[in-house]
């Protein structure tokens, strides 16, 4: 499956053995390659890596350092750090280092690198917790940044592995993918009092009518900050006060698709004035709202509103 520009795959074979540009190393934050896959990558890699790991170490738990990779196929291994030498793990651990080597791959230019199952070997972590926690992190990763990956991963030795890991990372992401990312939406809109009244946009884009100003939430913004900026874009207002009314949730709310939309009530700073994306605004008495033409259900809005008055 397809993240961006990058492929993601699940496979059952010996990592050691994968001609990719960086393999992980499930590692302890020493450095010390005694056990596990740590073991595996020496003896086929050499005890360089082992030597050149140990001198970049100690790390902190959750974060990622490169070594050479010896003798084995890949260019790089990226030594992610999930455990210490009390050997104990946990899902912030693998969620940071997971995270730190992609980091890492990135900062070394590389296009493909290999994860095992990080947590899963001495530490003793469920394979489908950490299966889910890696597929959050790679999709984290992938949406937020601009990175030059074009291949992750998943390689694991056996078939019961596998088929945990084929379910907790391809069927995960197809599911935020093709389920969740089609909605719903979330929007916020401002009840704006001022003058007596409050501030309507005319839209300029279908659906036509007047409306709250309001919009989408962006990706990693919260509501707050949402409402403030389209506010801002739609009327040129400072909100001030900001509180929330109520959510609106009616999947029919909207004839373009599916949103959810929460309401704020705010104060606002300076002069009304309509911005790029309205026709126009005006700042109308509560009594007036009958002779509207609104667009989505913002007449119920309002009159909800009204009650509370």
């Amino acid at each position: 499956m397809q993240i961006k520009n990058c492929e993601i795959k699940v496979v059952q074979q010996d990592i050691t053995e994968l001609k990719v540009d960086a393999i992980v190393n499930a590692a302890n934050n020493k450095g010390v390659m005694g056990g596990g896959l740590a073991r595996a990558i020496k003896k086929k890699g050499g005890k360089a890596i082992e030597e050149e790991a140990v001198k970049k170490c100690p790390i902190e738990i959750g974060e990622a350092i490169f070594t050479a990779a010896g003798a084995l196929k890949a260019k790089y291994i990226i030594h992610a750090a999930t455990m210490g030498m009390d050997f104990k793990t946990g899902e912030v651990k693998i969620r940071s280092s997971c995270g730190n080597s992609l980091r890492v791959a990135d900062e070394l230019g590389v296009k493909s690198i290999a994860f095992p199952a990080l947590g899963c070997g001495v530490g003793g972590f469920p394979l489908l917790a950490s299966a889910k926690i890696m597929a959050q992190e790679v999709w984290r990763y992938l949406r937020e940044g601009k990175s030059g990956l074009k291949e992750i991963t998943f390689c694991l030795y056996d078939q019961e592995a596998y088929d945990i890991f084929n379910q907790g990372v391809i069927k995960y992401l197809e599911h935020i993918l093709y389920k969740l990312q089609n909605g719903p939406f979330s929007t916020v809109d401002a009840l704006i009092e001022i003058d007596g009244g409050v501030v309507l946009i005319q839209r300029k884009n279908p659906p036509f009518g007047w409306a709250l100003p309001g919009g989408f939430v962006d990706y990693g913004e919260s509501l707050e900050d949402a409402v403030a900026r389209e506010a801002k874009e739609e009327t040129d207002l400072e909100l001030t006060e900001i509180k929330q009314f109520h959510t609106y949730s009616d999947p029919k709310r909207d004839p373009r698709f599916h949103t959810i939309a929460t309401v704020f009530i705010a104060k606002a700073k300076g002069k009304p004035r309509a911005g790029d994306d309205a026709a126009g605004l005006k700042v109308v008495k509560l009594s007036e709202i009958e002779k509207i033409d609104f667009a989505f259900d913002h007449k119920k809005i309002l009159e909800d509103y009204l009650k509370t008055k």
